[in-house]
């Protein structure tokens, strides 16, 4: 059983000893530094919420030393592409999606492991807590510097072709997925064609019908309008889908230890947000898809969906080294 308390007691702590280090800072000797945070969707997804939540926090705390700007709707590319762009400095930092950074560190692709999670609190006391902290700490291996982990949530199927009830309904279904090998194995274990792609080229996909469907957290369907393209939605939540504060580690070192305090708060305090957010939200969004004609499927056979998907622990398990298990028995 998860102790909520003692984890937020612990987070509290962690927050309160990071707030000492800024608060007693005196920003008006440092020169001005803006930075560039980039993300691949748009104005009314929850990672701009994130955002703006920390460059409005980052703003306050530096007294105006710290200015982020924001570029949202893939404006500088897709997640690969930012990542790539933050090894080399040509893009400072941004909010992204776990599976991209796991081409970069192989184990913190554990996270996306289906039906790993049976609740979002489950995978908040894995992601804030020791094991979190060590793969975010990791991502120096790889000239990345991971700040929090935000949210992208639970990922739920929607397709155009017919209702998804059972693993045998996806069967040869063109679903998009992200360019990572877990999603690509787990829907070829349900038997679709799995198609991976970056986000912008699978809205058009949907639109020009070249794939048959998506999978995404129920904020993702909304904000983009996908009932337009997909008729149906399973909720499937077969995989909680982190996210992640992330910069380059070349502009995290290049900047004063104050700053990088008020940076690691700023962005668990804007992480936190969204959670809260992306909760309070997820219903009234439901209902409008229904509303505007998208047939939800909220009675699956989920135990067969997990059944069909257990190749997948055997065959990513030994690539994540100890931190299955430590996960397993962490939520024992």
């Amino acid at each position: 059983m998860i102790n909520t308390l003692t984890r937020a007691t612990t987070l509290g702590a962690v927050m309160a000893m990071t707030t000492a280090g800024w608060a007693m800072a005196d920003f008006s000797e440092m020169d001005p530094t803006t930075l560039r945070l980039a993300h691949v969707v748009n104005e009314q997804d929850a990672f701009h919420i994130a955002a703006t939540r920390f460059q409005e926090l980052v703003a306050e705390r530096t007294e105006g030393a710290v200015t982020i700007e924001i570029y949202p709707n893939a404006e500088l590319g897709d997640e690969r592409t930012l990542l790539e762009g933050m090894q080399i400095g040509t893009v400072d930092m941004g909010v992204i999606t776990n599976g991209p950074v796991a081409n970069f560190l192989e184990e913190i692709a554990v996270f996306e492991l289906p039906f790993l999670f049976a609740s979002a609190e489950e995978a908040y006391s894995i992601l804030d807590g020791e094991i979190g902290k060590e793969l975010l700490d990791r991502l120096s291996e790889v000239n990345l510097k991971g700040l929090a982990y935000a949210e992208r949530g639970f990922r739920n199927l929607t397709n155009s072709q017919r209702p998804v009830r059972e693993p045998g309904d996806i069967d040869g279904m063109r679903i998009r997925v992200m360019e990572n090998p877990v999603y690509v194995d787990t829907f070829r274990e349900l038997g679709a064609n799995a198609e991976p792609m970056a986000w912008t080229e699978a809205l058009t996909a949907m639109q020009q019908g070249t794939i048959d469907g998506q999978e995404n957290p129920v904020g993702v369907i909304h904000s983009f309008n996908l009932d337009e393209t997909q008729t149906y939605m399973t909720l499937s939540r077969h995989t909680y889908s982190p996210a992640i504060f992330v910069m380059g580690q070349g502009v995290w070192d290049g900047m004063p230890e104050a700053a990088q305090d008020v940076l690691v708060e700023a962005a668990r305090e804007a992480s936190a947000h969204v959670r809260q957010v992306n909760m309070e939200m997820e219903e009234g969004q439901l209902e409008e898809l229904r509303e505007r004609g998208m047939e939800i499927v909220d009675d699956a056979d989920l135990a067969a969906f997990q059944a069909a998907v257990q190749p997948i622990y055997e065959r990513y398990g030994d690539a994540y080294g100890e931190y299955l298990g430590r996960i397993l028995s962490a939520l024992e």
